[in-house]
């Protein structure tokens, strides 16, 4: 079944191949292609509005002739409690055609410094955590492991980011009968 990913990111593809292996009933010999779509350029983004945003658009934009199309974004949203006032959180948007199904994944808190360069809108998460010295990698979201493996010392991973949201995206989709 041939299954289209808003992104040709390397991590995200990889992702959602080991990801639709998960379900071989519903999505039987995924075919993952990605696809390059043009949304717009929201540099990191800064609500959980605008992250949701990003995921349909990039679902929908994919979908062309496959059944089921996926869109992936990740951003901060405001979180009361926290250090910098803010969490990155991954979204995973799955589009049918017809119906948006949608998934996130565990949320963390960037350092402080990190989120207060993205809140300038200067910066990615990535150009933040080059201008700090935490990496010297060009798109740390690309590199196996992500920057949630960085934060985590390799406990969790953006790769398990991505396949818990989209688990949480699949539950409507295997469960139909529930959400009708």
């Amino acid at each position: 079944m041939k299954i289209h990913l808003g992104s040709q990111n390397a991590t995200k593809l990889s992702s959602v191949i080991d990801t639709l292996k998960l379900y071989p009933e519903t999505f039987p010999d995924p075919e993952v292609i990605g696809v390059h779509v043009a949304v717009e350029e929201y540099g990191h983004p800064k609500s959980l509005e605008t992250i949701v945003s990003g995921a349909v658009t990039r679902a929908k934009a994919a979908l062309q002739d496959a059944p089921y199309s996926l869109g992936i974004e990740s951003g901060l949203f405001s979180v009361p409690y926290t250090h910098s006032g803010f969490m990155e959180i991954q979204a995973c948007a799955i589009y049918d055609g017809t119906k948006i199904y949608l998934g996130f994944s565990p949320a963390f808190e960037w350092p402080k410094k990190v989120t207060e360069l993205i809140l300038e809108g200067k910066v990615d998460g990535s150009e933040a955590l080059r201008v700090l010295g935490m990496t010297e990698e060009e798109k740390i979201g690309a590199v196996k492991g992500g920057m949630m493996g960085v934060f985590t010392k390799g406990r969790l991973t953006r790769e398990e980011q991505i396949k818990t949201s989209m688990i949480s995206a699949m539950v409507q989709i295997e469960q139909r009968d529930m959400y009708v």
